[in-house]
């Protein structure tokens, strides 16, 4: 979902807010945090005038210009009204039947990304295994994700034969990859395919 720009409500001020909100600002939106006391990440932001922040509690109304509502407050009457109020996209922190969406645990390695979603069944499982995940794909994935797309533009440019094409993509593309990547590291990884990539361009 493209958010920049876009008039983001949370309501709440504590750490589950503040991880939302975090989120929000990385996607570009411009984000209203409605909360008497906020964390001190969320305090600084506000500072900076990084978001908006109105120190009181939800109201009836407060969401009339809102693209996307996010209720983070550990009062369930609140989340309630908010869930009756929202005309909008609305998450409730683990109350999704309140909600009209749900928001996936995300791993993010640059241009990779991993989603993992218990349909709101086990927010908490979701976490262990993002948590898994984060382990498992550290950041040389990303730097290494990055790398295979400038090359796969390099292949599908400077190789006219489509079949050595396809079949050069697959090498450099397909499980094996993840392994070598793994035993070998990123450099000697990224040196051999650049070599397979010259070897096909004769």
């Amino acid at each position: 979902m493209d958010l920049r720009g876009k008039n983001c409500v949370v309501i709440g001020g504590g750490k589950i807010a503040e991880r939302k909100v975090l989120s929000l600002l990385r996607c570009g939106a411009n984000v209203t945090v409605i909360s008497p006391f906020v964390t001190v990440v969320l305090a600084e932001y506000s500072g900076r005038r990084r978001i908006r922040h109105i120190k009181r509690n939800y109201r009836k109304g407060d969401l009339g210009e809102a693209f996307l509502v996010i209720a983070a407050t550990s009062d369930e009457e609140v989340n309630r009204e908010v869930s009756l109020e929202a005309p909008c996209l609305l998450n409730v922190v683990d109350a999704p039947e309140l909600a009209n969406f749900i928001v996936p645990s995300v791993v993010k390695r640059g241009p990779l990304a991993f989603a993992v979603s218990t349909s709101g069944a086990s927010p908490a499982l979701a976490k262990s295994i993002r948590k898994e995940l984060e382990l498992l794909y550290d950041k040389e994935f990303g730097i290494f994700v990055d790398f295979l797309g400038r090359q796969r533009k390099n292949v599908l440019r400077g190789i006219a034969d489509e079949q050595t094409r396809k079949r050069i993509i697959k090498q450099i593309s397909g499980p094996g990859i993840i392994k070598k990547l793994r035993k070998e590291g990123l450099e000697k990884t990224k040196n051999s395919i650049l070599k397979r990539i010259k070897e096909a361009k004769g």
